[in-house]
């Protein structure tokens, strides 16, 4: 029989190979643990390997280019090409342009919605560096291009980042900040520029100001975005899925309750609209499921709500005369994606109060709702400095106003849908557990039938894994789709956080090895993620010492009793007090960020 290790860190397969790798109720609070082995190990680990940097004299660590992180391993995958990088080359010459102006573009991961994983057309820092992985951020000065990314990536980077880029190693001693190292590289009173879509509102204040600290300005560039412009025709077309009914008996509650609840918020909290812009909020409110976004139910879109009507913006074709239906039902009219901005401003030019929340809504939409604010106050012949004045009042009527943070007309708060989409109700238990259900037979079968290739000795690949594993689900009723790339390692591979067999390079699985697999579906009802290590053939002693040690790191966390409200980083060394006895450790948060999405 195959030893299991139920939610067990996806880099213990590896860890011990080197050496012989979301919702919050009971669950396990561990996301994964990804075990980076001691100095002494064969395991590069990023935090202790020279390879990666380099020490000057005073003991900082000074962050090396990948050109010279390969020449120091001596590897030969990747030659580098002489001169500059073409895209590099063709987005400086955008930066002399008079419509811009700018000294440094800062290219990050998320699309306009804050999106962790997203379409492929909106993949521009993945475009402009070559580095496929899902998080990381881009910075390119007329002289510089550097890139940060954090421990489950360093390795990835490492292979893909060509030599004009320099990887900084965010978390490690020594490494700057993105802010950090642009006031460091910059002269005195550059221009730096961002695609304010691209950047939440709270983000971009917090960057203007910190830059600020060196005279340098924050250039909102709003008409497009300077890596479409290099990309040009090769870009990907945006998604065009159709969109769909999540059926009420999934759903659990309609859409005008759930639209009900949102303005009785408004009016308690004396504002007239709320814009929502998290992708997931919008499909949750509306009732509605799509397919823009690989692995999520999402489509690209907006949602404004107002005491009377709500509008979404999104792109027509995508809506069925069903959903036109459900919609209209629902007292919910239609606009294209791009007209948000248009009706943010043309509400804060007629005095609406607008609810933003600042750390998901984009700069973007908040700039052009400040502008809208200023029109409305000049006509009423207000000035900033009045404004400023009237929302620092104890009168109450301006309280009701929803004055916050100096603005008359704007309450920058968190979404009222995020809390009331993270409680569950009867349905959506429901279909989370029969979810699981369906999705724990599909892995039964699973299990069952590669324990027996493995014993007969059957040829399998890591892809040949994770394709068989797609079959198996399919056969269940109500899948959609695998919720991620599923991470099919075994030995070494499973030391490689977000590992993607490629045909070319995965290994083959066999029984001398641990074998980590972490993989989801997406099912109408409900969307599973599970991580599974297990041997088939007999652990060394080191493998089970990795393993106990892992496991001890779960029952301590689970057993712990806290005061309500404690912050996850408090209990972190529970889960890795264990590991850090024998000098092992892993590279990433212990709790996970997110709820429970779906259903």
């Amino acid at each position: 029989m195959a030893i299991e290790a139920a939610r067990l860190s996806p880099s213990l397969a590896a860890a011990a190979a080197f050496l012989g790798r979301r919702s919050p109720p009971t669950a396990p609070l561990l996301r994964r643990l990804c075990l980076l082995l001691p100095r002494r190990s064969l395991l590069a680990s990023a935090s202790t390997s020279s390879s990666r940097a380099s020490s000057g004299g005073n003991g900082r660590v000074v962050a090396l280019s990948s050109s010279e992180l390969r020449k120091r391993r001596g590897s030969t995958s990747s030659t580098p090409t002489p001169g500059e990088d073409d895209k590099l080359r063709s987005l400086r010459r955008l930066f002399a342009r008079p419509d811009i102006a700018i000294d440094a573009y800062i290219v990050p991961s998320q699309d306009a919605h804050q999106s962790e994983f997203i379409a492929e057309c909106f993949m521009r820092r993945a475009y402009l560096t070559g580095f496929t992985g899902s998080a990381g951020t881009a910075v390119v000065t007329k002289n510089n291009a550097a890139f940060w990314t954090d421990g489950r990536y360093f390795l990835q980077a490492e292979k893909e980042l060509s030599h004009d880029w320099t990887l900084l190693r965010s978390g490690n001693h020594g490494v700057p900040t993105t802010i950090e190292w642009l006031n460091d590289v910059l002269p005195s009173g550059s221009r730096v520029g961002i695609d304010p879509f691209l950047f939440s509102s709270d983000a971009a204040e917090e960057l203007k100001a910190a830059i600020s600290d060196k005279n340098h300005e924050l250039i909102l560039i709003r008409d497009f975005n300077l890596v479409d412009e290099i990309w040009g025709g090769s870009r990907p077309a945006p998604p065009k899925e159709p969109t769909r009914v999540h059926a009420i008996k999934y759903a659990g509650v309609d859409v005008a309750s759930k639209l009900s609840f949102v303005r009785s918020q408004l009016d308690e909290n004396g504002c007239d609209t709320v814009v929502i812009s998290m992708l997931d909020e919008v499909a949750w409110l509306l009732n509605m499921r799509g397919s823009d976004v690989p692995h999520s139910p999402v489509f690209y879109s907006y949602l404004t709500v107002e005491m009377s009507t709500a509008t979404l913006f999104v792109d027509s074709n995508k809506v069925s005369e069903e959903v036109l239906e459900h919609l209209k039902k629902a007292g919910v009219k239609l606009k294209s994606y791009e007209a948000i901005l248009s009706d943010v401003e043309r509400l804060a030019e007629k005095g609406a109060k607008l609810w933003l929340d600042s750390s998901s809504v984009n700069a973007a939409i908040v700039s052009v709702f400040r502008s809208g604010c200023d029109r409305y106050m000049r006509k009423r012949g207000k000035t900033g400095r009045q404004i400023g004045k009237e929302a620092s009042s104890d009168d109450p009527t301006t309280k009701k106003r929803g004055v916050q943070n100096m603005e008359l007309n704007g309450l920058y708060k968190a979404s009222p849908v995020t809390l009331a989409k993270s409680v569950k109700n009867e349905a959506e238990i429901r279909g989370m557990k029969n979810s699981h259900l369906r999705d724990a037979a599909a892995l039964a079968e699973f299990w069952c039938w590669i324990e027996e290739e493995v014993r007969n000795n059957v040829a399998l690949t890591e892809v040949q894994v994770a394709e068989n594993l797609l079959g198996f689900r399919r056969k269940q009723d109500g899948f959609i789709e695998t919720s991620f790339d599923t991470i099919s390692g075994y030995g070494a591979n499973g030391a490689i956080i977000h590992y993607n067999p490629t045909p070319d390079s995965c290994s083959s699985v066999g029984s001398d090895n641990l074998f980590l697999l972490d993989s989801g579906a997406q099912y109408v009802d409900g969307t599973t993620d599970i991580t599974r290590t297990v041997h088939f053939g007999e652990p060394s002693p080191r493998h089970k010492e990795c393993f106990t040690r892992v496991l001890q790191g779960h029952i301590a966390l689970d057993q712990a009793v806290f005061p309500e409200r404690t912050p996850g980083f408090v209990l972190d060394v529970l889960a890795r007090s264990s590991l850090w006895k024998i000098g092992l450790d892993y590279r990433h948060g212990t709790f996970s960020e997110h709820t429970n999405l779906w259903p």
